[in-house]
Order: C-alpha cells, then sequence, then structure tokens
C-alpha cells in the first residue's frame, strides 16, 4: 500500500504543530514592532528577548551574543564577511572543501575581492587533517570557518579540537551548526568557538529565520545599514512570530529524540547493507549526525532511484538540497574520494523525530525492489 514517507529532513522539516500555535497570535493578536515604545510595541520586545534567551541557553550563551537573521545562509554570510571587513589588515580565510555553499560561496567572492582562502582537504570519511589546519595559519589568518556537521554526509567534525587551534593561534572561528544544532551536543563556555550559524527550519521550526552567536567581545561589521535592531549588526525590523516559532522549536528538542533517531538511522543502515548487494555509506559510521545517512547504490542513477521512491510516496535527497536541480556531482563526495558514477548513485536519507519503524521498513522495501529493477535495465553495469 503506498503511503507517504518524508526522508529529506536534512532539506528543511515539518514545522511542529505546537511551534505553530505558539506563532499564530504574532500574527494577529500580538503584531507589534519591537522597537515601538508603545504597549504592543514593548509586547513584542519582550517575547523577543524571552526567545533570545531560550535560544542562548540552549548552548549556554549570553542572552546579547544571539543575532537574529533571516537563516543559515545569512548568518554563514555575516559572520565570514562581518570579521573580515572589520579588520582588513588580515586577509586570510580558512575553511573545508565540503562547506555548505554558503560558506563556500561567500569566500570565493571574498577571492575576488582580494582575499586569500585556504580550502582544507578531507578524508575519504569527511574529516580534515587538524595538522594540516595548524600548518595554514598564518600572521594573516582573519578566520577559520569549519561546520561541525555535515549536511551531505554527515560527518562531524571535532570543534573542540579545532577551537584550541584557533585559540592558540589567536584567530577567531567560526562553525556552521545548521544540521547540527539540538542533535549535537554544544557548549561554548567549554568550546572556544567565537561565531555559530543556526537556522529553524531543520529542527521543526519556521523558514526564514535563524540566529548567528557571536562571543562578546567578537567585533563584526554590518552587511548593510539601517537601524540599530540586533545591537547594530542586524538592521531591519524583527521577525517577531519567526523568532517565537524558533524558540518554541529550540525548547521543544530532547536529548530522548537524539537516540530516538539515532537507533533508526542505524537501523537502516544495517538494513540496507545486508539486503542489497553493492552499497557505499558515504561518511563515517560513529562520529555522524543522529538523522543522516548517505548511501551510493552502485550502477545505479541516483537521480533515477530518487524518482521511483517519489512515485511511491518516498521523498529524500540525491546529494545537498540546495544543488539538487544541478546534474553535476556533488562536491562533497567528489572530495570524498568518490568517482563521478559513484557520486551519481548517491541518496541521502535524513530523518525526523517523527519518523517511525514503520516508515523505515516501508523505505527499506521500496528501496530493495526499486534498485533490483534499475540495475537490470542499467547501462552502468558490466
Amino acid at each position: 500500500m503506498r503511503r507517504f514517507v518524508y526522508m529529506d529532513n536534512g532539506a528543511t522539516t515539518v514545522v511542529d504543530s505546537e511551534v505553530v500555535k505558539t506563532m499564530l497570535p504574532y500574527f494577529t493578536e500580538k503584531f507589534g514592532n519591537a522597537s515601538s515604545v508603545h504597549g504592543k510595541g514593548q509586547e513584542a520586545k519582550r517575547v523577543l528577548e524571552e526567545s533570545r534567551e531560550t535560544v542562548a541557553k540552549s548552548i549556554r550563551a549570553k542572552p546579547s551574543e544571539i543575532i537574529f537573521t533571516s537563516g543559515g545562509t545569512e548568518s554563514d554570510n555575516l559572520a565570514i564577511k562581518g570579521v573580515v571587513y572589520n579588520d582588513k589588515e588580515k586577509n586570510h580565510i580558512i575553511t573545508s572543501n565540503i562547506e555548505h555553499h554558503a560558506v563556500l560561496n561567500t569566500c570565493k567572492e571574498l577571492e575576488k575581492e582580494g582575499f586569500k582562502v585556504t580550502y582544507l582537504d578531507v578524508d575519504k570519511e569527511g574529516f580534515i587533517d587538524l595538522e594540516q589546519l595548524e600548518k595554514s595559519i598564518t600572521d594573516k589568518t582573519a578566520l577559520v570557518s569549519i561546520m561541525q556537521g555535515n549536511n551531505e554526509i554527515g560527518t562531524i567534525q571535532d570543534i573542540e579540537k579545532i577551537g584550541k587551534i584557533c585559540k592558540k593561534n589567536s584567530v577567531l572561528f567560526h562553525s556552521d551548526t545548521v544540521q547540527s544544532f539540538t542533535k549535537t551536543p554544544l557548549d561554548v563556555k567549554r568550546v572556544n568557538v567565537d561565531l555559530l550559524s543556526f537556522s529553524a527550519h531543520k529542527i521543526h521550526g519556521p523558514k526564514g529565520v535563524g540566529a548567528l552567536f557571536v562571543r562578546e567581545g567578537v567585533k563584526i561589521k554590518p552587511l548593510y545599514q539601517g537601524g540599530a535592531h540586533e545591537r547594530g549588526i542586524r538592521p531591519g525590523t524583527e521577525n517577531i512570530s519567526g523568532i517565537v516559532g524558533f524558540a518554541k522549536a529550540v525548547s521543544l528538542c530532547k536529548s530522548g529524540h537524539v537516540e530516538h533517531m539515532k537507533k533508526l538511522r542505524d537501523y537502516f543502515i544495517d538494513s540496507v547493507l545486508k539486503d542489497i548487494d553493492d552499497v557505499l555509506l558515504n561518511g563515517p559510521r560513529k562520529e555522524r549526525l543522529c538523522n543522516n545517512a548517505n548511501l551510493c547504490f552502485r550502477h545505479v542513477e541516483g537521480e533515477g532511484l530518487g524518482a521511483y521512491l517519489d512515485v511511491n510516496g518516498i521523498c529524500v535527497s540525491s546529494g545537498s538540497a540546495c544543488s539538487s536541480l544541478e546534474l553535476k556531482p556533488s562536491h562533497v563526495l567528489i572530495a570524498i574520494g568518490l568517482n563521478k558514477e559513484l557520486a551519481n548513485g548517491s541518496l541521502r536519507f535524513t530523518l525526523s523525530r517523527f519518523t517511525t519503524k514503520e516508515d523505515i521498513d516501508y523505505v527499506l522495501e521500496n528501496l530493495v525492489k526499486h534498485v533490483g529493477k534499475l540495475r537490470k535495465i542499467s547501462p552502468l553495469r558490466s
């Protein structure tokens, strides 16, 4: 029987009904502008600061260190450009070659402006080489930007060790934690990290809202001019309904959800590797996001397999969602050493706390059927 199973939660998540319920009054009854001095405005100001405190508390930051943005892409841009534009005496950035395009394309634009960028290599599981990182730092290095959890293959970098290297060399450290936020422990009192990017729609919150953690004392230049909103760093009237939804989504995240996803992820990976021949797991087995399984099916075109699954009500991603309309192989899969054929045979399955074992079993049943069907007619099979 056809059913609907959503396993593309790395792209976006369903908004939790409790989040929707919490947001609704801020479109109608409590619609004030947080910069207004009258009652409606101050009502909005209060909930804005309460939401800031909720997000800050989740990473043990100070509320004043949270800047609300439109999402992860803006947060990444603000972090990277904000740091390097603030001190042009230092014109060198270090990142990795498997970052999200919000980081990579920002760095490529900065290269056009004369900035120097070092792109660190990764091993076959997606981990950077810490020795290469340290050797790449110079007296001109302004910032290191390494994501915590990779959006495609789920690799979790050791940001605590990266932070120690950055602190030792007096270099600022930014991490894109859009995929790992609430899924991987993060304590800014313990880990040396200066800037962190977040997004609400990856954790069952609304689209179009996120945040940037900026450690107290770190100076960044605004990307555009306006009013004094968000400490003057991100001008523009705050998206109160979205921010309230973001904070509610954060408050609903529990450690038990992580364990639930991890258990189902392992069951899914083990079952696929057992039931289907010639399948490769991309990324590490252990240090990976609790909800991520990225698999290459040899002699199968990933787009075709994804289309068959879609017809059966199963939503997955053939690479990162932001580039899934492009036909070229994923830059992440190429960076970990896959050839184009293997990379094009990949699918990313990402779970949520709402995923059930019955969902997984339905996906497995269809995978076995459609992989077998496609291999019979595949010109890739010798």
